[in-house]
């Protein structure tokens, strides 16, 4: 079956109640933004918009979602509604009390970043002591509690060498997903890029050692989100070609603007002020998103129609287009 273009609806909105954050993490790229949140009332309004377009997931994200009071209430509504909820955590937060709401709200499940299995690098990429400590802890809890786990992880200079360390880690802790997040050149990723990101080789030597694992790792899945993977690995089973976002996937910001994604800071419309169906059929930029020009080195090449340029929000990050190719593509450099 032919991959499609986009979907009829929206299928996933990742929400970033907040961008406020106790940590100050390396790579954020929420810690930038200083736009006013969305009251209670509103955002209760805005899960109900959501719904009504057949969204069907709900991902809270962005800063750290715990620190929004009304948190357990808004994803009870979400739930309510038809809609699965996860979240994303530093798990500094999170005690027996904290799961015990995460079980009272409807999770489905709630994934804890960590991005080393050595305590002291993952502290010092989240710039906070003792937050691998924390994070484990969190996992534990969630587990002992019932609550379904993953564990999310950047792929960056700190942990591509050693990434089968986190898949250790990731069965030891109950995880049933470990997602590895490819590195965005966005917000504080952006300013750190020279520090942090990897070469377009040291990419594919990545995904090349990483790639096989996904067949070979029975007990957990291992996720990733990168449409430069077609280069190496021809996914039969994918619903798009290309970046989901804007196609499969919106972002909603803490103001309630939508964006394609939350690393593209590009406003398609707002969640209060729009209609989200009219937006997903008729808004120019998901429309640029959906119909990218080859242009570059991606002009001919063979690989252009699955990964179609790459990540769009790399791509837009570094110049300001997203036609660009993606600056992670190794495709057509010498070995």
């Amino acid at each position: 079956m032919a991959a499609l273009k986009y979907l009829s609806s929206p299928l996933i909105v990742n929400w970033g109640l907040t961008a406020r954050c106790n940590f100050v993490c390396s790579h954020c790229f929420s810690r930038l933004d200083t736009s006013p949140e969305l009251s209670t009332a509103e955002v209760l309004e805005a899960a109900e918009k959501m719904a009504e377009a057949g969204v069907m997931f709900v991902n809270f994200g962005t800063g750290e979602p715990l620190l929004r009071k009304d948190l357990f209430e808004v994803a009870s509504h979400c739930v309510s509604l038809g809609m699965k909820v996860t979240m994303n955590s530093n798990g500094s937060l999170i005690d027996e009390k904290v799961v015990e709401k995460i079980k009272e709200a409807g999770f489905h499940s709630v994934g804890i970043s960590i991005d080393s299995a050595d305590p002291e690098v993952h502290d010092r990429f989240r710039n906070h002591p003792g937050s691998f400590e924390k994070a484990v802890r969190a996992a534990k809890l969630l587990r002992e509690g019932g609550v379904k786990l993953t564990i999310s992880s950047v792929i960056c200079k700190i942990n591509h060498l050693d990434f089968d360390r986190l898949i250790d880690l990731a069965r030891s802790l109950g995880a049933s997903v470990l997602d590895f997040h490819n590195f965005k050149c966005t917000g504080m990723g952006g300013l750190n890029k020279e520090e942090l990101d990897l070469t377009p080789s040291e990419w594919r030597d990545f995904y090349r050692r990483a790639l096989p694992l996904k067949d070979e790792v029975k007990d957990l899945e291992l996720l990733f989100d990168d449409p430069v993977i077609s280069l190496l690995r021809d996914d039969e089973g994918r619903v798009v070609d290309g970046s989901v976002c804007g196609k499969v996937s919106l972002y909603v910001g803490p103001d309630g603007t939508i964006t394609p994604c939350g690393f593209i800071p590009v406003k398609v419309g707002h969640i209060l002020q729009d209609d989200l169906m009219d937006l997903w059929e008729n808004s120019p930029v998901l429309s640029m998103v959906r119909n990218k020009e080859a242009s570059k080195k991606c002009a001919g090449c063979e690989k252009f129609s699955a990964c179609l340029g790459g990540c769009t929000a790399r791509a837009y990050a570094v110049s300001g287009n997203f036609n660009e190719p993606d600056p992670h593509c190794w495709y057509g450099e010498e070995e």
